[in-house]
């Protein structure tokens, strides 16, 4: 979990379109969202102290979700564009493709 003056910067700055819609699906806001977001941290002992010697969030998390190399590798990716909902939606959530009567 970040602290609010980690996060500082990055709320004061351009929050990604992702991050926003993600939130908002999450029902919580972008701060909240960042802040509980997953993350992976490496430590190590040593001379009876503990130290963090890696830390990583977001797109640094990728390796542990393998679908997303599967969709790198299909025409449209991810499709993560500014101007388009974000790629992930729950199954009611996508157009129909079948047309109508």
């Amino acid at each position: 979990m970040h602290t609010e003056d980690e996060l500082k910067p990055f709320l004061e700055g351009k929050i990604p379109v992702t991050v926003v819609q993600n939130a908002q699906m999450c029902g919580t806001s972008a701060g909240g969202y960042v802040s509980e977001g997953p993350g992976l941290s490496v430590y190590t002992l040593a001379d009876g102290a503990v130290y963090r010697t890696y830390v990583s969030t977001a797109r640094g998390l990728e390796f542990a979700m393998p679908y997303y190399a599967l969709l790198d590798r299909t025409p449209k990716g991810r499709d993560e564009r500014a101007d388009t909902p974000l790629w992930v939606r729950r199954h009611d959530e996508y157009e129909s493709s079948v047309p109508t009567a």
